[in-house]
């Protein structure tokens, strides 16, 4: 399976993922990672947090992101070249998270795609939005 080259995506092009975060899925987060900040580990701790409960790593949701560049939008053999964002909600243990990729802007001579990324919630607030920088894979490759 190739992803999309460059004449094969158009500005307006959207992909999405969605995903219900579960304590496994922080826990394994935090494992791979090895980011164990309370914040997202430790029940007591984060009860006293501005958040009142335990909250995903912002960073899971960028991930999430990921998925839909290196498996849809463009897909396989994709290049990640450069990726921003804001977290602007927190993800709580039962939340579904939306990840959204939109084609803002592409330059076939250079091989690169501008993607509007974002996250929203299952209330359809947006959690992280942001934007990426790929190289979708050459023509005839």
């Amino acid at each position: 399976m190739q992803g999309k080259t460059c004449s094969e995506i158009n500005i307006g092009d959207t992909a999405d993922f969605s995903k219900t975060v579960s304590e496994f899925d922080i826990y394994g987060f935090a494992g791979i990672t090895g980011d164990m900040n309370p914040a997202h580990i430790d029940k007591l701790y984060a009860s006293k947090t501005v958040f009142k409960k335990r909250i995903a790593h912002g960073i899971l949701s960028v991930g999430f992101v990921s998925k839909v560049i290196g498996t849809q939008l463009p897909g396989p053999g994709a290049i990640y070249l450069k990726q921003s964002c804001q977290f602007l909600k927190p993800v709580y243990i039962g939340d579904t998270v939306t990840a959204i990729v939109e084609v803002t802007c592409k330059d076939s001579k250079k091989n690169k795609v501008w993607l509007r990324t974002y996250c929203i919630n299952q209330m359809g607030s947006i959690v992280m939005d942001g934007e990426a920088i790929i190289s979708p894979i050459k023509e005839n490759q």
